[in-house]
């Protein structure tokens, strides 16, 4: 039996770098939301912000006994790193890519995709909303 989740992630910041945060939707294999997660990161790139929400997600899949994920992120940067299609020549991110490497080794299947910012509205909006608490404007 195959417990698949499809995961909309995104990570902004306000100034780059500046005050950040993530956006997460867990959904199930039918697009039913199970979960939505937002969290203030403090000072970060948008990069890194956009790598700590797949982290936090991945995290999140595992408590949900998720076997099997697709993510869908707007960051094209992001999402060729994770499937090594561009190295990372910066310091922070390879060390947030390998925390993402180490905790995909977990799951069955991991799918990393590109998607225009207009297909994650959701998750995008759940960042702004936890910028907008922090009066981060």
């Amino acid at each position: 039996m195959s417990n698949k989740l499809v995961i909309y992630t995104d990570g902004g910041a306000r100034g780059n770098p500046g005050p950040a945060a993530i956006g997460v939707v867990i959904q199930d294999s039918q697009g039913k939301t199970i979960k939505e997660v937002g969290r203030y990161l403090g000072e970060a790139t948008n990069n890194q912000a956009e790598y700590q929400a797949v982290i936090v997600a991945l995290e999140e899949a595992k408590k949900l006994q998720a076997d099997q994920i697709d993510f869908y992120l707007d960051s094209e940067l992001v999402v060729k790193q994770l499937n090594r299609h561009y190295k990372i020549k910066d310091k922070i991110l390879g060390s947030l890519f390998i925390k993402v490497w180490n905790l995909k080794s977990q799951f069955r299947q991991v799918n990393f995709f590109h998607i225009p910012r207009e297909q994650n509205k959701k998750a995008d909006a759940i960042v702004n909303k936890v910028l907008d608490q922090y009066n981060l404007k």
